[in-house]
């Protein structure tokens, strides 16, 4: 009986091969689990082949397979291919005969690109190429083919496939360590999320609201995010904090158009503390510069004045239609613009000053016992696993 060969799915890392061999390995191990768990997520029966610079899922599934690993992070890109285990050049050249009238229509044109380890086979690239063009009764266009066939040889055996997918890219989830990200419901912070996840960070969520002096409506909404961020990350910790006692506090000790600096300040070191405790060594926020009052140099610095640790600001040179595009493009965008009432602009003014005095913050926290609200706050945490 012929033995056919493999079908499957070929993924090209992405930035893994520019690392030390060590940090390659973990990375790719990491890569590998994740992969295996999204694909037990969805249901798919598959086998996992790793090779030098290349994975190789096997699988009969192979356009559900391909939707769900052009998500995950550290693949450069991805195609749909057949291996063939054993590097049997003359079985490889008969198969690519029997089939190429499958792949090829009598009026299109072709072309053949190579990639050969050295010393796996006696032929050189040219006189692979030509044994194989032989055999294909097309035109050859090599500058503008409308079919393009791959053929990659390795120690270990051939891969054939017709189109690259462009892969999630970044490094694999998990392979930069922790962040903590404080995520509104808005538009931008999800983005700012995905970024941070797409670079290999890991996300814990930490959520502020005001419930129950407004409605539940964002935190529904982080609910949601976070169930589309499962797309990207296979475990999602989010902190949801209720925030309106200590806004009622800060209205009426603090100036109005301060107001949204002592509610991030707050916010911050109470995020600082949470991370610390999570081993999260950086904030993360969806600031973009300029965007709002808060989001000025001026003000930047204010906030983040009081805490140690970095504070990462992913967007901080995005323009709104930008980080609109990403928000779309990643599933985010239709859930963020759904209406809530923003904890930041409750018993806010219209007008907020856009350059703070670090002095003025300074005196005026005086009067608010930053240490009593933080644990009072604290002892509500609410945490829910995704």
């Amino acid at each position: 009986m012929k033995k056919e060969p493999k079908k499957g799915i070929l993924i090209a890392f992405g930035e893994l091969f520019l690392k030390s061999e060590g940090v390659k390995k973990l990375f790719e191990k990491r890569l590998i689990r994740n992969l295996c768990f999204f694909l037990k997520k969805e249901g798919v029966d598959f086998k996992i082949y790793s090779f030098r610079e290349r994975i190789f899922v096997e699988t009969s599934q192979t356009k559900k397979a391909s939707k769900i690993i052009k998500k995950v992070f550290g693949i450069a890109w991805l195609s749909e291919s057949f291996y063939f285990p054993k590097s049997d050049f003359g079985k490889f050249v008969k198969f690519i005969d029997e089939n190429y009238q499958k792949w090829i229509k009598k009026n299109e044109t072709f072309a053949l690109r190579v990639k050969l380890e050295n010393g796996i086979l006696r032929e050189g690239k040219q006189e692979i190429i030509k044994k194989v063009a032989e055999v294909i009764d097309r035109k050859v266009n090599l500058d503008k083919p409308k079919k393009e066939i791959f053929i990659e040889i390795k120690k270990n055996g051939l891969f054939l496939y017709f189109k690259k997918i462009k892969g999630g890219g970044g490094l694999p989830s998990g392979a930069s360590g922790k962040i903590l990200c404080l995520v509104s419901g808005g538009i931008d912070s999800p983005v700012a999320a995905f970024l941070t996840a797409k670079r290999g960070a890991e996300n814990i969520w930490l959520h502020f609201h005001s419930f129950p002096l407004v409605s539940n409506a964002s935190i529904e909404k982080v609910r949601e995010l976070a169930k589309v961020f499962l797309d990207y990350q296979p475990h999602l910790k989010v902190y949801f904090i209720s925030f309106q006692k200590a806004q009622i506090e800060i209205k009426v000790k603090t100036p109005q158009n301060y107001r949204i600096l002592f509610y991030r300040r707050l916010m911050f070191k109470i995020a600082e503390k949470i991370a610390k405790e999570e081993n999260c060594p950086a904030l993360v926020t969806g600031e973009s510069l300029g965007q709002v009052s808060s989001q000025t140099l001026p003000n930047i610095k204010i906030i983040e004045e009081g805490i140690k640790i970095p504070v990462l600001r992913p967007l901080i040179g995005q323009d709104k239609e930008e980080i609109i595009a990403i928000a779309r493009k990643i599933g985010t965008f239709q859930i963020s613009i759904k209406p809530q009432e923003d904890c930041c602009t409750l018993f806010v003014p219209k007008h907020q000053t856009a350059q703070g005095d670090i002095k003025k913050v300074k005196e005026t926290e005086k009067k608010l016992n930053i240490d009593r609200i933080m644990k009072e706050i604290i002892k509500k945490i609410e945490v829910e696993y995704f």
